[in-house]
């Protein structure tokens, strides 16, 4: 970064990372108010990807002035994000700015508060830049809100962004903001990432607070981050977790880092060419000092997690949608909800989510789900771990690059028939164990389009998983800025 910052120039500016902002910021190489505005401008230029719903350029850019009184007064020791400006998942409440949940019903809703995590970002001098474009009520892997339109991919306009974190993903890949929150119940933070070519770090469920960020299942739900750089979603876990460090080593090599992974039950159907991709990527951690592992799951694995994953997330969404309308005294009820439903939603939710549907779980599935066949998930990853003694497992985040927006719901990988639910085929064991997890973009397919890697660790390592996760995106660097 140049020391002068009239020097600088807009697209050096929407390149920067949090970490890197929030040091030019502090040291004086750029103004908060300089870079909201290259960001501002950015997001303008790319509106037509839809990746935000709400963006208050006035607060936006006050903020900023703020930042930087603050900055000049030397108020900067305790503001680790001073003048950086996040985007914000429309699922999370914001206090002054509206709150969509991704349905028309909520389009201009308020909330007196801010969700847990949005408050520990400002606290921090964070800056909500706007709130994201999701699927309707985070129900959803392929991007497409029937009210505020189909967030599109920022390789590729044509082709899925993935979601629910969609919005999210698609801004950080474009160069709008440097990092965005995030939510994960089945791959809503990783699929978006892969599919849009940037890193999205799902900490384990609980890590971090879920108050005030609107549910689908309160065991499966996990709030998280998505940027373009592992050291971005460290620092910002830092904050949100109020960690004393980073706790991240000086290394940039994988000596004496284990990894495994299971081709029986990660690669059985995937796309010939992030197949190729992932084994490339295994042979370059190898020459980079890591020992790689093949171990396998069982034949029951995939089945056991992605019936259990279904389970707990049908049964739980009507609950849990009922008690966040409840507590946060929204004016309208989860029928009301149901009934604005785009079509196709409407009908999952009839056959699935309704206690009066065919396919609603009954009380004694439900709780054989969370007593029985969660534990046996969590005993697979921990038995895994523990036999290997590795330190993390890899695999391919999703089974396929992008699909086009036109064949989301039916296209095909591997010379199989697939659906947006299969772009979740991979992420769901990860979220029905509880795990921390985190894609790492490895490449790009011969059509352009970002092929990720996810990077998975044992409950509550999340430290170590974002360190060696660090540690191989040195290794696999960044991918280019998509051309437009």
């Amino acid at each position: 970064m140049s020391e002068n910052r009239n020097s600088t120039t807009e697209v050096e500016l929407t390149e920067l990372g949090v970490a890197e902002a929030a040091t030019a910021i502090r040291n004086g190489e750029i103004t908060s108010e300089t870079y909201a505005s290259a960001l501002l401008k950015q997001a303008k230029k790319r509106a037509d990807l839809k990746s935000f719903i709400t963006i208050d350029e006035a607060s936006v850019l006050s903020a900023a002035r703020e930042a930087d009184k603050a900055r000049a007064a030397g108020s900067v020791s305790k503001a680790p994000l001073l003048g950086v400006p996040i985007g914000v998942k429309d699922s999370y409440a914001t206090s002054g700015l509206p709150t969509s949940l991704g349905i028309q019903q909520l389009e201009g809703h308020v909330p007196q508060k801010d969700a847990d995590t949005v408050r520990a970002i400002k606290g921090a001098g964070g800056i909500v830049f706007g709130k994201n474009n999701l699927v309707e009520m985070s129900w959803g892997l392929a991007g497409h809100n029937f009210h505020f339109e189909q967030v599109k991919n920022p390789y590729a306009p044509d082709h899925v962004s993935g979601g629910s974190s969609s919005g999210s993903a698609a801004s950080v890949a474009s160069r709008i903001v440097p990092a965005s929150l995030g939510g994960d119940t089945v791959g809503s933070i990783r699929v978006p990432a892969s599919l849009c070519g940037v890193v999205g770090f799902k900490p384990t469920t609980g890590r971090w607070s879920g108050n005030g960020v609107a549910p689908i299942s309160h065991t499966l739900d996990t709030t998280g981050v998505l940027a373009r750089k592992v050291d971005d979603c460290a620092l910002i876990d830092q904050i949100v977790t109020k960690s004393s460090s980073l706790g991240v080593s000086e290394r940039s090599d994988l000596k004496g880092v284990k990894f495994i992974y299971a081709p029986r039950q990660y690669l059985d159907w995937v796309d010939p060419e992030a197949d190729v991709t992932f084994k490339e990527t295994v042979r370059n951690l190898r020459h980079a000092g890591a020992e790689v592992v093949e171990f396998d799951f069982g034949d029951d694995f995939s089945s056991l997690a992605g019936n259990l994953r279904w389970a707990i997330f049908f049964r739980e969404t009507r609950q849990a949608i009922s008690d966040f309308l409840a507590e946060h005294q929204l004016p309208l009820s989860f029928d009301d909800i149901y009934e604005g439903l785009k079509p196709e939603l409407k009908g999952a939710w009839s056959h699935l989510v309704l206690p009066s549907g065919a396919g609603y779980l009954s009380d004694e599935d439900y709780k054989k789900a969370l007593t029985v066949d969660r534990p046996e998930l969590q005993r697979r990853f921990a038995d895994a771990f523990a036999q290997t003694d590795a330190a993390v497992h890899i695999f391919p985040t999703t089974p396929c690059p992008a699909p086009r927006i036109a064949e989301q719901s039916k296209f095909t990988v591997a010379g199989k028939e697939a659906s947006d639910l299969t772009l979740s085929k991979n992420t769901v064991p990860t979220s029905g164990a509880g795990l921390p997890g985190i894609n790492i973009p490895i490449g790009l397919s011969s059509a352009g389009l970002p092929i990720g890697l996810e990077i998975n660790s044992a409950s509550n390592n999340d430290r170590t998983l974002l360190d060696v996760a660090r540690r191989v995106q040195a290794i696999a660097g960044v991918l280019p800025a998509p051309g437009w």
